[in-house]
């Protein structure tokens, strides 16, 4: 997979995700599928239950079908998906 800056428009739900960074310590170490995503937190299947992740607080990897895992910092993330695909971006690196 190309990793670019697109990588933000990407559908999330599905995907392995693992919190790696965050402002509030209690959510580093939350892994596992995406469930499902609001406009400001990612639900994430964590040892069978589900935990409420905010996205502006957490920096997120993401496993990818392919096996490409990527970090993501969650500011970059909040808005709902739909609307991410309207985003225009500069350069973020």
């Amino acid at each position: 997979m190309k990793v670019g800056p697109n990588i933000i428009r990407e559908e999330f739900i599905g995907l392995h995700a693992k919190v790696v960074k965050s402002r509030h310590p209690d959510y580093v170490g939350i892994e596992g599928p995406v469930v499902d995503e609001t406009h400001n937190m990612f639900i994430i299947g964590h040892e069978g239950r589900r935990k409420m992740v905010p996205k502006a607080a957490c920096t997120f990897h993401f496993t990818f079908p392919d096996g490409t895992v990527v970090e993501i910092e969650g500011h970059l993330l909040v808005g709902r998906p739909e609307d991410r695909l309207k985003k225009r971006l500069t350069k973020l690196w």
